[in-house]
């Protein structure tokens, strides 16, 4: 009998994880069941009653210094609208301050000359406070570099500063649902206001989901008041439940240092997304993630095995080896999400690890401070040396294009483009390359494949994994946050896999065939007697 591997029971656990997970989110949009004989609350807004609806600011979370932004006389809250604010800033909250949104919902027959305290008071009520405001640093200014800049006009900053959000959105429970009083879902437990028989009041609650980190903007010491749009929208009791459960997990991520940024790209999974979307969103990203761990097995698994480069295009591995360490140096200046960062972190050390084999380099330890570094000098074979002069040269004929075109971008690039400092330019010319014109070089090893009228060499494996998530990266490249040159680049690996697929059709590999590289042996004298390489000769050569 044969046991399944490990990668295949570990890949079935994970998918089965992933779809359980699919399966619990899925759970929270099915109404819970109110049983006869037990109590149950029904919805205040089952009859449909009048409401008005008021918007105060103010400092402090718990003020009685408030001031009132909006009223609305009998509030249609059964439409989504939007309400423009304009909100007086106060010189508290202009000194690196906080500012809150108090947004209350009240029936008509409530006196509406009531103070604030008086109307958050009330038991027919409806309350929730929104912070307006959300410390972060300010983006670096840009300049050009060979120009003349102005001191005074670059953002010193390094700490973080307040900033308002421009746009928030507040929502209430509108579906007419029955609630069983002794197993009530654990999210609503603190938003359910009870009054008169067994009913319970509208769940006003902040959509913290449709909150981005683009709509933040800085207040300036100059800035008296600001305009703010505030948006409503009615929701239902599943997504309500949705964004209270999503508001708690990230509460926890962010407990165990998960910057703002990177909670930020996880509410663009969720905001606007149906059950049906954000279900499909969750297993591809389980089947992207499996992939990934699939392929690097793999592929670490393939080039630990391997102690010879035929087939292979050693400047297509130098090359992956460079463009990946300038890629994940690009994206950590430019902040990137750790969604983007860690995979491409991983990605550069294996291809690091890769170059230094292929370079056959050896770290050889000695009485100094410095390990000493040594290149080792194998035995090469014909197969080998043959595959050297097919990858030499394609890189010739790559060079006459391809080095024109990058200096000629730098120097465009520094003479009209602003840039935050040097490095920036740096990083950014050499990016620019890489994600325009890196698929050029993963053109050898497919001029490499042409004239050894094989595949056989490649780990196939490990590149039908990365393949797939080629297709995968182009779904998520309009998901998640990240440089337009990034989002660019994830098509266009896509060509070039097509190219590679097309190949192995053209030459389909003969597992039943002797290794024509391995029929007759002679020895080559490099000039040192005690250095002898065996030459593997093909069959009719």
């Amino acid at each position: 009998m044969q046991w399944f591997s490990f990668s295949v029971i570990l890949s079935g656990i994970f998918l089965a994880y992933i779809i359980y997970s699919i399966y619990s989110l899925s759970l929270l949009f099915i109404s819970p069941v109110c049983e006869d004989g037990k109590p149950c609350l029904k919805s205040y807004l089952s009859e449909r009653p009048q409401l008005d609806l008021y918007i105060y600011s103010s400092v402090y979370k718990k003020s009685r210094d408030v001031d009132l932004a909006y009223t609305a006389h009998n509030f249609d809250y059964t439409r989504a609208q939007t309400i423009p604010t304009t909100l007086n800033i106060p010189r508290k909250t202009q000194d690196n301050g906080t500012l809150f949104l108090h947004i209350l919902l009240t029936p008509t027959f409530v006196d509406q000359s009531r103070s604030f305290v008086d109307l958050k008071k009330d038991i027919y009520t409806s309350y929730t406070t929104i912070k307006m405001t959300q410390y972060t640093v300010p983006e670096a200014e840009v300049f050009k570099l060979l120009g003349e800049k102005n001191p005074g006009t670059k953002d010193t900053f390094v700490r973080p500063v307040s900033h308002i959000k421009s746009r928030v959105t507040f929502t209430i429970m509108t579906d007419d649902v029955t609630l069983p009083l002794y197993s009530m879902p654990i999210e609503l437990v603190d938003h359910i206001k009870i009054v008169g028989k067994m009913t319970f009041l509208p769940v006003v609650n902040c959509d913290f989901l449709q909150t981005r980190q683009r709509d933040l903007e800085r207040i300036m010491p100059q800035n008296n008041a600001m305009n703010v749009t505030v948006e409503y929208s009615p929701v239902s009791l599943g997504k309500l439940r949705l964004v209270l459960h999503v508001q708690t997990a990230i509460a926890n991520l962010r407990n165990i240092g998960i910057s703002d940024k990177d909670v930020d790209e996880v509410k663009g999974i969720f905001a606007d997304t149906n059950i049906y979307l954000l279900g499909g969103t969750v297993f591809i990203a389980g089947v992207h993630l499996l992939f990934d761990f699939l392929a690097i097995k793999n592929d670490v698994s393939f080039w630990r095995k391997k102690s010879n480069l035929i087939g292979l295009s050693k400047w297509t591995v130098m090359w992956r080896a460079f463009s990946q360490t300038i890629i994940f140096l690009y994206l950590c200046d430019e902040e990137s999400s750790l969604l983007v960062l860690i995979p491409t972190g991983i990605s550069t050390v294996i291809e690091l690890w890769k170059l230094k084999k292929i370079s056959r380099v050896e770290l050889i330890t000695c009485q100094g401070i410095l390990p000493k570094i040594q290149f080792k000098s194998d035995s090469i074979n014909a197969a080998e040396m043959k595959t050297r002069e097919f990858d030499a040269e394609s890189m010739r004929y790559l060079s006459y294009l391809l080095y024109p075109i990058v200096i000629s971008g730098a120097v465009y690039s520094l003479l009209y483009q602003p840039h935050k400092s040097w490095y920036s330019w740096t990083i950014n010319s050499l990016v620019n390359g890489v994600y325009a014109f890196g698929f050029l070089f993963m053109l050898p090893q497919l001029f490499v494949n042409y004239k050894l009228k094989s595949v056989a060499h490649l780990p196939w494996r490990a590149f039908m994994y990365k393949a797939f998530n080629t297709f995968i990266d182009d779904v998520f490249a309009f998901i998640i946050t990240m440089p337009t040159a990034h989002r660019i680049a994830c098509f266009r690996d896509d060509a070039v896999f097509l190219i590679y697929l097309y190949q192995r059709w053209l030459y389909p590999v003969d597992k039943s065939r002797v290794d024509t590289d391995t029929v007759t042996e002679e020895t080559v004298d490099f000039g040192d007697a005690s250095k002898k390489t065996i030459i593997h000769k093909r069959n009719g050569q």
